[in-house]
């Protein structure tokens, strides 16, 4: 849903991430994480359209602007318990890919990205990054969320070098403009263990 937009279902729970170009008749969000203030993953409307009075907006504190009340910043290092579920915020931004000399498309402080903790699995959810120093020191992570679109973000070459680094045990790409992703999968599963999982619009995949 949208370039990083996914929903992720517990037993108990719905997880919205990034959520863009989302529909009023989906399903409601307990808990929605937005990885930094740019339209197409920062979109009030469909935030909107998939939040209750109930729902936790976690998000960068220039979002607070476009949603409303109710939104609670971390920062990255920093982490909240939500109901049984832990989140917690680390680095994203870019340190290769520039607007202008100088500029990047994401400054480090723009954004974050989320480590999701679900009883014994924890999902990884990059936000819109390049392949930086921090992921190294992430520890074991379930499943990466992984943009490989290349201009803005990591491209598929750098995408697999950051997969390999941070060794998942799934890996799905997302924010991937015209890039094919079966590149990315012959990447990372030639070099690895990981499992690299590519789903379209509407899709599913259960973490085992």
């Amino acid at each position: 849903m949208g370039h990083s937009g996914f929903l992720i279902k517990t037993k108990t729970h719905c997880i919205a991430t990034d959520p863009y170009e989302f529909e009023s008749s989906q399903e409601k969000a307990d808990i929605i994480l937005i990885s930094h203030s740019h339209f197409d993953h920062c979109d009030p409307k469909s935030i909107n359209a998939i939040r209750t009075n109930d729902t936790v907006i976690i998000a960068p504190t220039d979002c607070s602007g476009k949603i409303g009340e109710n939104v609670e910043p971390l920062l990255p290092g920093e982490e909240r318990d939500i109901q049984g579920l832990k989140i917690k915020a680390v680095e994203a931004y870019n340190d290769k890919r520039f607007r202008s000399r100088g500029v990047p498309f994401h400054p480090k402080g723009l954004g974050v990205g989320y480590l999701i903790t679900i009883e014994d699995k924890i999902i990884y959810h990059t936000g819109d990054t390049d392949f930086i120093p921090e992921m190294k020191q992430l520890g074991h992570i379930d499943v990466a969320l992984i943009p490989t679109g290349g201009t803005y973000t990591m491209d598929n070459k750098d995408a697999a070098e950051a997969t390999l680094e941070v060794n998942p045990n799934v890996a799905i790409p997302m924010h991937r403009w015209d890039t094919d992703p079966n590149e990315f999968r012959k990447s990372v599963e030639s070099k690895s263990k990981t499992k690299v999982v590519i789903l379209n619009k509407g899709e599913t995949y259960q973490v085992a």
